[in-house]
């Protein structure tokens, strides 16, 4: 099975399926909606080998592929995936199926554009988890971003021009400064070999200024407070499909970027600079969820949630331990099924009112019984209630922070409760009560097998990942501890 090129067919299946997809042109929209559906499902298909060929026994990296690329500057389009990177690259796969059959009937105005962008946007998210040359990843990196910026710009909401052209600025910025970070380290290592990279030796202060450019770089991706505000105005205007690719997928990349970049290239850098990404992630735990509790339309209060939830993976990150990195990154999995959970249900009710605005729903539970049962089980999740995914990494990074310092683990279980409260708050006031309005009596049917299809894997997944969530820990288990000796080894 190694013999196989899959993480090249991973990355230009999709690619190619997407150019296929827009070729079929204006008016062959059920066979655009087809054709994508099987090419993510393909997609799928193939990561899961990576998952059934995977070793668990070691961090090294697996499924290698290499060839030169630009070899003047011993650039190579150099692949493969490790314990970090391999449940991400399957997240991706999974959560474009979804999109895919999330945007059914939503969309119906160019659909073939529509569909391609979604599956060579697929490729490229693929391609920056599974790119081991810093040149390579950087592409992949940019690359992704048009697709999104035309998802949103395109068929987003009223808003949408302003909300593309804010995420683009604040993205884009970011990543000018990594390719500063990697354009000094090639002139230190004389290679963009991300592997060696790690082994390069710096100075302290060369630490700390290419730390600084990472960090800022990673923090708009995630996205930390203070650089968080484009978040909610991207996820507001953003289809139903494209906030599911944005939360599930989009803010993983910054939590991914810090631990192939900042932990292992600048380890006494981060240990120097940890109480500010520390501080940092606290606020957007505690304050941002307090700013989530008085949304009033449902999508920004997902939107706030996400924030801090992400807080909680950084937070991990800079305990430089095992349980703290292992937790963060079960919070990014957990983070991608739930999150991409609650904006289908959104866009669920949305598809049959087109309001996201809390005060136009009540008494939903009368005319959707299963579909209330489906968003309670998502919301526990959000809430981190134990037996669902939501629970594992929260905990695992209290534990974590609780080594270092208590205190930190005390301010950060404070999302239990804030996380509880604008859920619970959310819920009631849409799920629950009568119904307070002629239009969710008379325009809510109940969902359609189609919706109960794109929910039932997202479901699954946060009870089997709540309940048993061993197989995924030996999965990354090799490649933490091996994360965990890196960042703990001074290169000075």
């Amino acid at each position: 099975m190694e013999q196989l090129p899959l993480l090249s067919l991973s990355i230009w299946l999709p690619i190619l399926g997407g150019v296929l997809v827009l070729a079929l042109g204006p008016g062959r929209d059920d066979m655009a909606r087809w054709l994508a559906l099987v090419v993510s499902g393909a997609v799928f298909v193939v990561t899961c080998l990576l998952l059934v060929g995977f070793d668990t026994g070691t961090a090294g990296i697996q499924f290698g592929e290499s060839r030169p690329w630009i070899t003047s500057l011993d650039i190579h389009y150099k692949l493969g995936v490790d314990g970090i990177s391999v449940l991400l690259v399957l997240l991706t796969s999974l959560s474009t199926v979804v999109a895919v059959a999330a945007s059914w009937e939503a969309i119906q105005t160019r659909v073939p554009m529509y569909m391609a962008a979604f599956l060579i946007m697929e490729g490229f998210m693929i391609g920056v988890f599974s790119a081991l040359d810093a040149v390579l990843f950087y592409v992949f990196w940019e690359a992704m971003l048009i697709p999104m910026f035309l998802i949103i710009g395109i068929w987003g909401g009223t808003n949408r021009i302003y909300a593309t052209i804010k995420f683009f600025l604040y993205t884009f910025f970011g990543s000018v400064l990594m390719l500063v970070a990697l354009v000094y380290l090639y002139t230190q290592a004389g290679t963009f070999d991300i592997l060696e990279l790690h082994d390069v030796q710096l100075s302290l202060g060369e630490q700390v200024w290419i730390f600084l450019a990472f960090l800022i770089a990673f923090a708009v991706k995630v996205p930390m407070w203070p650089v968080h505000t484009w978040l909610p105005d991207a996820h507001v205007e953003a289809p139903t499909a494209g906030s599911v690719i944005l939360a599930a997928i989009m803010l993983k990349m910054g939590g991914y970027g810090f631990v192939r970049f900042s932990l292992p290239i600048t380890p006494d850098a981060s240990h120097e600079l940890a109480w500010l990404v520390i501080a940092l992630s606290l606020i957007a735990v505690v304050y941002i969820g307090l700013v989530a509790l008085v949304q009033e339309d449902m999508k920004k209060l997902i939107a706030y949630s996400s924030i801090a939830h992400m807080g909680f993976v950084t937070l991990g990150y800079f305990m430089f331990n095992p349980q703290g990195i292992a937790g963060g990154l079960i919070q990014m999995i957990s983070h991608g099924f739930v999150s991409a959970a609650l904006f289908l249900c959104v866009g669920v009710m949305y598809d049959r009112l087109h309001t996201r605005l809390i005060s136009d729903y009540g008494g939903v539970v009368n005319v959707m019984p299963v579909f209330a049962a489906l968003f309670m089980l998502f919301g526990m999740a959000n809430a981190g209630l134990p037996g669902t995914s939501g629970f594992v990494g929260e905990f695992m990074v209290i534990l974590g922070a609780f080594k270092v310092e208590p205190w930190f683990g005390v301010i950060a279980a404070t999302t239990l409760v804030l996380g509880a409260a604008y859920t619970l708050w959310l819920y009631k006031r849409v799920i629950f009560g009568r119904i307070t309005s002629e239009h969710v009596a008379n325009d809510m049917p109940p969902m359609s097998r189609r919706e109960k299809w794109v929910f039932a894997p997202l479901a699954a997944l946060v009870l089997i990942m709540g309940i048993w969530p061993a197989p995924f820990l030996e999965i990354m288990d090799s490649s933490v501890l091996n994360l965990v000796e890196q960042v703990n080894q001074s290169k000075l």
